[in-house]
This record gives C-alpha cells, structure tokens and sequence, in this order.
C-alpha cells in the first residue's frame, strides 16, 4: 500500500473543491494502520444511456483511489434518475420511466468497467432502499433541512428570484442522495463542481444519522468540443465512451489547441510535468500543436478501445484529411436506380438530418458527388454504383442501386 503521503497527492490531483484535506488526511492514516480500505462513493442518474469524456473525469478519480488500496461504491439512481437531477438547470427535467432507466443503467455499467477496476468496485441501485420506504420516514428525513438551506443553493436561487417554478420533488433530490451516502457509510464522495451543494448535505444527513461525516471531493468540469460549455449530450459537443475509434479521434482533432491541454489532464490524467514539457515543445516550435493534438487522439482511443486501434484512427485520419483520399469503411446507401433530388438522397443517406441541413450543406459548398462539388440544391441526378457523396469534412456514403451491385 503507498505511504499517507503517496496517497493524498495521487488522490487530491487536479481535484478543486476538498472538505476539508485534515479529515481526509486523519482518513486515509486510519485507514492504513487499520488495512481497511475507505468507501468511495459516487452516484449517476442513468438519464441517457452513454457516458462522455466529461464523465471520465471523475471516473479517473474514483480510479486512482481504487489504485491505492480503496474500495469504490458506483450508486445507479433508478429511483433518482425518475426525478432528474436539477443542479445546474435553469428549469425543471423531464422525467424518465422506469424502464428508460433501467436500461440506461445497464449501458452505464458496462461502459465505467472500462475504467474502474471491478475487482474493488460496489454497484448498488439506490431503489433498493428507497423503493420500501414508507411515507413517514419520507417526512422524518425531510426534517433535516430547511427551506433556506435549499435556497441557498445558486441555481435554486437564481429560479426563484426569476419566478421560474421549482417542485418540491426537486428539492428532495439533494436529500436524497444525501441519504444514499448514509445507506452505503460513504467516507468520500466524488462530483463535480456542480454537485457540491449535494455532496455537503451528504456529510449533514450523515451526522444526523450518528455516522462520520464523508470527505467532499470535487472535480472541474470538462469543457466540450466548442471550448466553453460543460461536455453535454443535449449541446452534441460531447465525445463518447461508445463512440468508434475514428469517431473519437476525429471530435478529438478538432478540439482547439488551448483545450487540448485541459483533455491530457482530466481524461488523460498526464502529469503536470510531462504536459509542462509538451507545452514548451509546441511554444519552441519544437513540436507542432497538430502533432500534439495527434497524440492525444491516439492515447484517448486506447484508453478505450486499445493501442492498436488509436494508431490505426490516426493512419485513417491523416489519409482522408492530410492526404485528401477516401476512407476505407464508407457506409453504403441504397436506392432504386430512378432520378433523385440531391436533397432526399443526403437525408436517405444520413449525411443530413433533414432537407433543410441538406439544403444549407449544399448552398455552404460542402457537397460533393465524386469529385464535382455540388453547387445547386435543385440538383436531381440518377443514381451510379459506386459513386461516393461527401457532406463536410466527415460525411461519406457510397451508392449502391436497389437493382445494382457496388463494385
């Protein structure tokens, strides 16, 4: 096991918020002249069913405490995920069925293993104590917390000051995954910035159940690919864990050059020092910041997908892009083999989600049918196997006739 000080620097890199580091140092010795492992809590509603980079973050933590000797406990919220967390939400969630949830929950678990070691990790679905909770003890818990406390929170505050509606279901979320880290005898929990009013109320709900309040841990928030707001699937600037090789390492690229360092060291987790010398290689012209940015696609592909593949995603990439030639996996389109209008073929080949995309994609100059770029959106043509459409820089299809064969 590593020394007390091995394991408060490993566990409090790149972290921001920490409440407070004494207890988390008295924490960790007890736990080492005890060899018991501390519990690492950390909780996710399933309310869609990938997880993004900006999840890894805090992955990567629970990660590095399993790493020295700790014991992770992953809470699925199937029964908070039907609530929907508001933290950081200027209006009230939909909720989700039950069934959505569930399987939700189930991609969940199969894509953290990608990360976490199974070996020193606890799943546990917060149903399984709320679930036969009766009303009384609803009441009971509620008692704990004020109403002021819950205003005190920003985003709260921020609604009611603007008359916009907060349900008294969104303020027993907070409570209950306050409530989670006392089922479990949580002594850490993890989050992001925007969870540290939750994760606070955790360690008061705890003392007033007589347990040991839980160290808080946050860490940042991951900025997505257009460089300003939170990694979010509703914004689409996420890149996720699910995503092909070439797909991450392609919304990888086009990451900016002043975030790309943000990306070593939250997905990543490269120390500070080796990011240190990769700045100063690119700021002494050294290195290039495209082959930096190459670097970090390949490594980010296989911490997922393996060694191979994040070499293999960069080959590819560098012969359609650098080399302007076409991929080799270009998905095929089938259609009968009668007059088209350029519109209709985008969409029915899913290089447009709708006519009026198409119609934009086309009067901005980013089709092409072959190698002649398509400059009206009138166009209808006879569809040829074999004959490659290209939208942007990433969209590709191959014809293939209802009655023809590609070649």
């Amino acid at each position: 096991m590593m020394t007390l000080d091995q394991q408060f620097a490993k566990i409090t890199a790149r972290r921001v918020d920490l409440h407070s580091a004494e207890e988390l140092k008295t924490r960790l010795a007890k736990s080492i002249a005890e060899n018991k492992p501390l519990r690492i809590k950390m909780g996710a509603d399933p309310s869609a069913p990938d997880l993004h980079l900006g999840h890894c973050v805090a992955l990567n933590k629970l990660r590095e405490f399993q790493d020295c000797g700790h014991t992770v406990v992953f809470i699925i919220g199937d029964f908070t995920g039907m609530i929907g967390d508001p933290s950081g939400k200027s209006a009230t969630r939909p909720q989700l069925s039950r069934e959505q949830v569930l399987e939700n929950a189930k991609s969940y678990q199969d894509q953290m293993f990608k990360i976490l070691d199974p070996a020193r990790t606890e799943v546990h679905f917060n149903s399984e104590w709320f679930g036969p909770m009766t009303f009384d003890k609803v009441i009971r818990l509620s008692a704990h917390v004020t109403v002021a406390q819950m205003l005190a929170r920003d985003d709260f505050a921020k609604r009611y000051a603007a008359n916009q509606p907060i349900s008294l279901v969104e303020f027993l979320y907070p409570l209950v995954q306050a409530y989670d880290s006392v089922m479990v005898r949580a002594d850490v929990e993890i989050g992001g910035t925007d969870q540290l009013f939750n994760l606070l109320l955790g360690r008061e709900i705890q003392k007033a159940h007589g347990q040991e309040p839980q160290i808080v841990l946050t860490m940042p928030l991951l900025e997505g690919l257009d460089g300003v707001n939170k990694m979010s699937k509703s914004l689409g600037n996420y890149i996720a864990v699910n995503d092909t090789p070439k797909d991450v390492f392609g919304k990888t690229m086009s990451v900016s050059d002043d975030l790309m360092w943000r990306y070593f060291s939250l997905v990543l987790c490269l120390p500070e020092e080796e990011i240190a010398a990769l700045k100063a290689a690119v700021a002494s012209g050294a290195r290039h910041p495209r082959d930096v940015k190459d670097e970090l696609g390949r490594r980010i592909v296989a911490k997922f997908h393996g060694e191979a593949a994040g070499a293999e995603a960069s080959a590819e990439f560098a012969r359609v892009f650098s080399q302007n030639q076409l991929p080799t996996d270009i998905p095929e389109v089938v259609v009968p083999a009668a007059k088209i209008g350029i519109l209709n073929l985008m969409v029915k080949a899913g290089l447009a989600p709708s006519t009026s995309e198409a119609r934009r994609l086309v009067q901005a100059g980013a089709v092409k049918i072959g190698e002649d770029k398509v400059t009206d959106f009138r166009l209808a043509i006879v569809p040829q196997d074999g004959v490659v459409i290209r939208s942007g820089k990433r969209g590709f299809a191959k014809i293939k006739t209802a009655n023809g064969v590609s070649p």
